[in-house]
């Protein structure tokens, strides 16, 4: 296994608000480990324009797998923070960073 940083693009399209972004740092920290954290990699980042990008890193396979993973949580986060997919809908994320131990 590989581990991927995927950064999933986004954009709120009424805004967040505070405790809404708090609840959706706190269901991704956990994907927030070693690789990201050593590089100073923040885990969310919000724009003032409403655009966002989560930074966050899930072990895979391959690159497909790993995106794929990588937008299943963002969404499944954004959910459980109470935003509505179609209020944060989301771009294709990409891999921006790959550990691999072999």
């Amino acid at each position: 296994m590989t581990t991927f940083v995927i950064t999933v693009p986004g954009t709120f399209v009424s805004g967040i608000t505070g405790s809404e972004r708090s609840a959706l740092e706190r269901g991704l920290a956990p994907r927030h480990t070693d690789v990201s954290e050593s590089e100073g990699v923040n885990l969310l980042t919000v724009n003032e324009d409403g655009t966002f990008s989560v930074r966050l890193e899930v072990e895979a396979t391959d690159r497909y797998e790993a995106e794929l993973d990588a937008t299943k949580l963002v969404s499944a986060a954004l959910r459980a923070a109470g935003i509505a997919e179609s209020g944060a809908p989301l771009g294709p994320p990409a891999v921006t960073g790959i550990d691999n131990d072999l």
